[in-house]
């Protein structure tokens, strides 16, 4: 139990922090689904131009046109990234941020090329619609879900400013009397 001096309680502020932090990560989530429909969009288009537009530049090649695609994407989405959907948790290390998420970014790629490649080549499902489901829907999917686990644990790893308001502003504020344990 706390006094009016002492501030408010621990088990007051963790509530306050979490719900806080459910906040941002919610805001965080929504950012980090935009900036991937983003780049989502120019993985997809600039794949199936590669293979199926004019000239099919890469059409004999799914593995490399695949590998352009998630190489434009990915530039999207480290601007995106960076800028936008964790730019409060970015740390100074700016050089060490795009390592990692390269790194990042080139296993959410196997993750795809992995599940094109099954599909393509162990299943001889040689098809555009098989090439897209396995590259663009499943290979999207789990890539997804890949990247963005390692970016907020790996990549962008600063604390969020806003939760550092939100705890500043709690620790200042005077304490909420509670009842004694009975």
């Amino acid at each position: 139990m706390s006094t009016p001096a002492t501030g408010p309680t621990p088990r007051l502020l963790d509530r306050t922090l979490r719900v806080f932090g459910a906040r941002i990560r919610l805001g965080e989530i929504a950012r980090f689904w935009s900036v991937g429909f983003t780049a989502g969009v120019i993985d997809l288009s600039s794949f199936n131009l590669l293979r199926y537009g004019p000239g099919e530049l890469l059409g004999d090649s799914p593995l490399t046109a695949k590998v352009v695609s998630v190489g434009l994407s990915t530039v999207v989405a480290w601007l995106g990234s960076r800028y936008w959907t964790f730019a409060d948790r970015r740390t100074d290390d700016r050089r060490r941020e795009l390592v990692t998420f390269t790194l990042v970014n080139a296993g959410g790629l196997a993750v795809a090329v992995s599940c094109l490649a099954f599909s393509h080549y162990v299943l001889n499902l040689t098809s555009p619609v098989a090439d897209n489901i396995s590259a663009n829907v499943i290979g999207l999917i789990l890539g997804t879900i890949f990247r963005y686990t390692f970016y907020r644990r790996v990549v962008f790893v600063g604390t969020p400013d806003e939760l550092l308001r939100v705890a500043a502003a709690a620790a200042a504020m005077p304490a909420v009397a509670t009842p004694a344990a009975v």
